[in-house]
């Protein structure tokens, strides 16, 4: 049966005082320790230098009692302070609605018991006019209406001018309209003319179109993809061969480290210069010698002279890319002066309108625009019953890449998923709700 014992108090019996001997050296006066006199002695010396002991001071000496705070604090921290407790603010509080009087008044039906005097009422129709009314309602008036011609036109009458009322803004100057909704939208043609909402299209647009109108533009879109198949097979050629150079480099890498390999593995197997084809014993390591001082300055010089001529190498190299610098200059503006002469005659032939498929390369927003859709019939498709006909382009399309070449909105990337917020999902430990 297990020990019951208390849950304060000792475990065990207190032990009893042991008292040590006397009769020792120990015990004698020369061998007393009197550390702990000596310095309560001289803590009471020095409470008596600094105006008196301590435990004898009143009070009023030792603490006083601060009844107005630090200033300090209010300024560090404001937003404490300032706030009022919740105890003032119940007591502040008033509520709009006046009190119940405690004294009592007359209600409104309470008198002073004097009848007042009887009045007509004036606020309703009378017999007369009743009479009146009815003769009327049925046809009988008391003046006739005589029609006479009218000496003038009423309807050559010139309505009075409508006056514009003057509206005023009084919204606030931070909530209206930015500068830039009223200023004309970047269009993004080469010639930066504004292009129409709706072009017009050309005859090689028609469903039946003449045979010279169809031919031009069967041609012009032939030849854009057959230039569009040569920069795809000139990107995968420019691919493949950058493959074939890396692999390149990379088995020559492979084979150098081989031949390191193989070399440090020569290396070790020679020992202090005997290799293993059993050649005699000689010494293959050459002695260091101290080089003389005539030495030293004819390596010294040469490395000068090697260093000079590194230094004219590269400023000879630098004026060559000075002076292609300034060709290539030269020809740069040679070049945009013929481009702005052919632009500016081609804007002058081109009339007011803009063109949506010669578009310049800067463009707006980080995104592409679509290209336009293929609108083009082949010769086999081309019917010539309005039945037979299937209709080409998407409208929707159309007004949305109309939009982004006039410079009314940016490209935008579809997102086929909306961003959700990010949820943690934990396992609740239900055994820690639960003490035994």
């Amino acid at each position: 049966m297990p020990v019951i014992q208390p849950l304060k108090g000792t475990p065990s019996a207190p032990a009893t005082y042991s008292q040590p001997s006397r009769k020792g050296k120990k015990a004698w006066r020369k061998n007393v320790d009197v550390t702990e006199v000596q310095e309560g002695l001289e803590e009471l010396n020095k409470e008596i230098i600094e105006g008196g002991v301590v435990a004898e001071r009143p009070s009023e000496e030792l603490f006083t009692l601060d009844t107005v705070g630090d200033a300090s604090i209010p300024k560090r921290y404001p937003k404490h302070t300032s706030k009022p407790l919740r105890a003032d603010e119940i007591i502040a509080a008033r509520s709009a609605v006046a009190a119940v009087p405690q004294r009592k008044r007359p209600g409104d039906k309470t008198t002073d018991g004097i009848i007042p005097a009887k009045r007509l009422r004036t606020q309703y129709v009378t017999q007369k006019e009743l009479n009146r009314l009815r003769k009327v309602a049925d046809g009988h008036h008391e003046s006739t209406i005589e029609v006479v011609d009218a000496s003038y036109d009423p309807w050559s009458v010139e309505p009075e001018p409508i006056t514009e009322e003057t509206i005023h803004d009084v919204r606030n100057d931070k909530k209206k309209a930015p500068k830039t909704i009223v200023q004309q939208s970047l269009s993004l043609s080469a010639n930066g003319k504004p292009v129409p909402a709706v072009q017009k299209p050309t005859g090689g647009y028609s469903y039946n179109p003449a045979f010279s109108d169809y031919e031009a533009r069967y041609t012009e879109e032939s030849n854009k993809a057959v230039e569009a198949e040569k920069k795809r097979l000139a990107a995968e050629e420019a691919d493949r061969l950058k493959k074939e150079a890396a692999a390149r480099s990379a088995a020559e890498a492979e084979a150098a480290e081989a031949r390191a390999e193989l070399s440090e593995w020569d290396e070790d197997s020679e020992w202090e210069g005997v290799q293993s084809g059993g050649e005699e014993l000689k010494a293959t390591v050459k002695r260091a010698e101290r080089k003389t001082p005539a030495q030293r300055n004819r390596i010294k010089r040469r490395k000068e002279e090697e260093r000079r001529l590194r230094h004219e190498s590269k400023m000879r190299v630098k004026k060559q890319q000075a002076e292609q610098i300034k060709q290539i200059a030269k020809a740069i503006a040679e070049r945009d002066a013929q481009l702005a002469l052919a632009s500016a005659e081609r804007n002058d032939d081109s009339g007011s309108e803009g063109n949506d498929e010669v578009l310049r390369r800067r463009q707006l927003g980080k995104y592409k625009l679509p290209e336009k859709d293929l609108e083009l019939i082949l010769p086999d498709e081309l019917q010539d019953s309005l039945r037979l006909l299937r209709p080409e382009g998407n409208l929707l399309k159309d007004r949305y890449r109309s939009l982004l070449v006039r410079g009314k909105t940016e490209a935008r990337r579809r997102r086929p998923f909306r961003k959700q917020a990010k949820t943690k999902l934990t396992e609740k430990w239900t055994y820690k709700d639960f003490s035994i």
